[in-house]
């Protein structure tokens, strides 16, 4: 399973209670009820780590920034990357 790590979380008295009552009705643990739920939103969400994305390497040619263009001129990159595209 690898490492553990303690933490703090914050829900409310009721859902608290609930979860302990589940856990003491199933012979486990609140910690294996937490994880277990957590798990189980995770895969149907698409979240955890078995989920991970990596982005892909883009580049472009060119070179650099054209004359006329300050990297902190924001607007006029912005004109000139939408030029002709309706924006």
């Amino acid at each position: 399973m690898g490492a553990h790590m303690k933490t703090t979380i914050e829900i409310s008295d009721a859902l608290l209670a609930a979860a302990k009552r589940a856990a003491t009705e199933r012979n486990t643990t609140f910690r294996t009820i937490v994880e277990v739920a957590l798990r189980r939103y995770l895969e149907t969400t698409g979240g955890g780590p078995k989920a991970s994305r990596r982005l892909r390497r883009c580049t472009f040619r060119g070179r650099g920034l054209q004359p006329g263009i300050s990297e902190t001129d924001w607007s006029t990159i912005r004109e000139r990357a939408y030029e002709g595209r309706g924006g």
